[in-house]
């Protein structure tokens, strides 16, 4: 999971994070989230997720989310099923709303993915001047 996580951070067009995960921090980093998905066969990992509260208290029922899809298995609706899990497994751990809140700009592909699964950008606030 760590090397699939490390792939997308290094590409560096899909996380905000510029760190990788080692061994140690990977498990922290996992099994601190509510949920992690795994699109897996045979043993194999192609693609998980990361599903955990997106804030506390009166905005904890909003999730957020991240995906990882392998660069050999891009291209294969892996992250389509992760996507459609996710929304399965956020509300079995009682999400009513699922926010993405850095898909950087320049993900198409993901952006393409959010839009066509029916998620729709809302506009942010922006600072006022001072």
């Amino acid at each position: 999971m760590c090397k699939i996580w490390n792939e997308v951070v290094l590409d560096g067009i899909a996380f905000p994070q510029e760190e990788t995960l080692d061994e140690v921090s990977g498990a922290a980093f996992f099994s601190a989230q509510t949920y992690t998905g795994v699109a897996e066969e045979d043993g194999i990992i192609y693609g998980l997720y990361i599903l955990h509260p997106n804030n506390v208290g009166r905005c904890a029922h909003i999730a957020n989310a991240s995906y990882a899809v392998s660069k050999q298995s891009r291209g294969k609706h892996i992250g389509e099923k992760l996507v459609l899990d996710c929304l399965a497994q956020a509300r079995a751990h009682g999400f009513r709303i699922l926010q993405f809140n850095a898909v950087v700009e320049s993900n198409v592909h993901a952006r393409h993915l959010y839009e066509r699964l029916g998620f729709v950008q809302s506009a942010p606030f922006r600072a006022a001047s001072a």
